[in-house]
């Protein structure tokens, strides 16, 4: 039944990647259905960090060994990486690329390739550290992009045009240094020398990248994570930066609103951000383990885009105590994704308090209100949902169990418009 749901809009994916509207997600005129579609495949074990829809092919990475197409439980061997049809959900034989560790971010592409980056060192046996970019029809690594991090990973990737924006805990990427954050030719791989953010953490270890969001029409970037300055500016864990130009211009925009301490043994606390389609605000969450209703701990909050100066949250919705990892914004709704228990629910302390409603692993927000809205498919709860991505025709969501609106599924579902 769920596959008549969407035969006719997925038709319309290639115009949809095409486009490649920065990194903001798709607009979805209603909310989606709490009944997941029955053929999505399955990864049989790790972690789904990271989706991309190329086209009528859906990209997964993660911390996986194994995936099994919906129709029987045989494994296929994708360490770290697969993709399947978006249509009927079958599991792409000629995808099968050779990554030697895990794959944390993907981003469509042009000309039907996809880029991503993790913690791998090789990429089809050559070396290719924490980025590259692939085929979508064969796995082949797409000439001549070439670059490589010097250490650790790449956790956030954003696309827009020929521009590529990648963050996480590196220092330098093909030997040019840049803390961060980084600017890329999408085609070459070659770092934008012009462009640099200048975050900066001087009481850190070191300076991280956990995620940005780029505004639908390129021009704001937000980045969250470990930083505490920007261009010389102070920027507790988010800044806002004007990318339109060569440069990348400090925005006047900035909050205080994370400079309260949360578990003192986190560098940051923010770890998802997205922008609206229409670009005029963004919602972050966070995990935190000190909840209250004056702590931005384990909450979404949503934040204007326009103005200048300080800006406070419109709204804060808390899950008490509970981490969110991902969120995607459709305009009908802010879908929130972690291992929650609850959302509304800033008084309580681990426990279910006044007010508070049951939303286990995947919840909706109303983006007007900031309380949550009726949807509740639940999810089995585990560490979280890692990943949450919106298209034309349904969001899709991607974790660390087998149980999506109350049906096994493994790690990856998706419910239908």
């Amino acid at each position: 039944m769920r596959r008549r749901l969407i035969a006719a809009a997925v038709l319309v994916l290639a115009a949809v990647a095409g486009a490649m509207p920065a990194q903001a997600d798709v607009a979805q005129p209603r909310i989606v259905s709490a009944d997941p579609v029955d053929f999505t495949p399955h990864a049989l074990d790790g972690t789904v960090r990271a989706i991309a829809v190329v086209g009528r092919t859906v990209v997964v990475g993660g911390t996986f060994s194994s995936v099994a197409n919906e129709n029987g439980l045989r494994p296929i061997r994708r360490p770290y990486l697969f993709a399947f049809d978006a249509k009927t959900g079958v599991i792409r034989t000629n995808f099968a690329p050779a990554v030697d560790g895990a794959v944390y971010a993907l981003a469509a592409g042009p000309d039907n390739t996809v880029y991503a980056g993790g913690a791998f060192r090789t990429v089809n046996g050559v070396a290719s550290r924490g980025l590259t970019r692939l085929s979508v029809p064969n796995g082949a690594r797409v000439a001549p992009f070439k670059a490589e991090i010097n250490w650790g990973d790449v956790r956030t990737l954003a696309v827009n045009g020929r521009r590529l924006y990648a963050g996480g805990p590196f220092s330098a990427i093909n030997g040019v240094n840049r803390a961060g954050l980084a600017r890329l030719d999408g085609v070459t791989g070659a770092v934008d020398t012009g462009f640099d953010a200048r975050l900066t953490a001087p009481s850190l270890a070191r300076v991280r990248v956990e995620d940005m969001a780029l505004s639908p029409n390129g021009r704001n970037l937000v980045a969250v994570g470990a930083l505490t300055h920007a261009s010389g500016q102070a920027r507790s864990q988010l800044a806002m930066f004007d990318v339109s130009g060569p440069r990348a211009v400090l925005s006047t925009w900035r909050t205080d609103a994370f400079a309260g301490a949360c578990d003192r043994s986190l560098d940051t606390y923010l770890r998802g951000v997205d922008f609206s389609p229409d670009g005029s605000y963004f919602v972050t969450v966070t995990t935190g383990a000190l909840p209250g209703p004056a702590r931005m701990c384990d909450t979404a909050a949503r934040f204007e885009t326009a103005g200048a100066g300080l800006h406070r949250a419109t709204w804060v919705n808390h899950t008490g105590g509970n981490t969110l990892f991902s969120v995607s914004v459709t305009g009908s709704a802010v879908y929130v994704g972690g291992h929650q228990q609850w959302l509304d629910n800033p008084r309580g302390d681990k426990t279910k308090g006044p007010g508070a409603v049951d939303r286990p692993g995947i919840g909706a927000i109303n983006p007007k209100t900031g309380k949550a809205l009726p949807w509740n498919p639940t999810r089995a709860r585990g560490v979280g949902a890692r990943a949450i991505v919106a298209t034309s025709y349904g969001l899709y969501v991607g974790s660390d169990t087998d149980k999506l609106g109350k049906e096994y599924h493994g790690r990856i579902g998706m419910f239908p418009l």
